[in-house]
């Protein structure tokens, strides 16, 4: 198929891309396309945040939710990245599906998650997550594998089974509301097609990118 009988939509981009005017919608299309064709963990995304200093740090962490207005994780409120978010609330994720040449960019500003929807979340979680995130004291230093082990074997007798097990207080989710989505599709010779979604005044409006 040459490309002037392939499939495009109005801005003349691949019809993956679609003619939606709300960035959520088609973003969950591609995950649902993503959940089918990628083999571990399609909700995984790269976070970037920083600290007041503007120094930068990277990580994988899991989209846990994704509604109307936000992207939602959970993680210990005392590592690293949750540190840094108290102190700059900007920051970005990339979403990378490498089964389907696709990436989506998202970047706005981080606020926390509501409790009872932080308590509804931590209580889907196995027992064992539950126990892991009492036990674990994350990103602080680790003298040793057993100190951490002990720590578990603790938690464990702490609630015994049968026992509800609360979210601890220092463990909740974060959301980030987006000003800025982008849409990225791989193509050869590194003519990649790109579309943003960039808010204005509450209102998302679109433009293409160059490769």
């Amino acid at each position: 198929m040459n490309q002037k009988t392939q499939k495009k939509n109005s801005l003349g981009l691949n019809s993956c891309f679609l003619d939606l005017d709300n960035p959520f919608k088609l973003f969950k299309i591609w995950m649902k396309e993503a959940k089918k064709k990628e083999p571990n963990d399609p909700n995984a995304l790269s976070l970037a945040t920083s600290n007041k200093n503007g120094v930068p740090s990277v990580r994988i962490v899991l989209l846990k939710d994704v509604n109307e207005e936000s992207f939602v994780f959970y993680t210990n409120l005392e590592s690293q990245k949750s540190k840094e978010i108290y102190e700059n609330p900007n920051a970005s994720m990339c979403f990378h599906w490498k089964s389907l040449l696709r990436q989506v960019r998202v970047s706005g500003k981080i606020s926390f998650v509501a409790n009872p929807e932080a308590d509804k979340y931590f209580h889907s979680r196995s027992r064992g997550s539950k126990i892991g995130a009492w036990a674990s004291k994350q990103s602080k230093v680790l003298m040793n594998r057993f100190e951490l082990e002990d720590r578990v074997f603790d938690y464990k007798k702490k609630f015994s089974k049968g026992k509800e097990i609360p979210r601890p207080s220092n463990w909740s989710g974060w959301m980030l509301k987006p000003d800025s989505i982008e849409f990225w599709l791989d193509k050869p010779d590194r003519m990649h097609e790109r579309l943003r979604y960039f808010k204005v005044k509450n209102k998302w409006n679109k433009e293409l990118l160059y490769p």
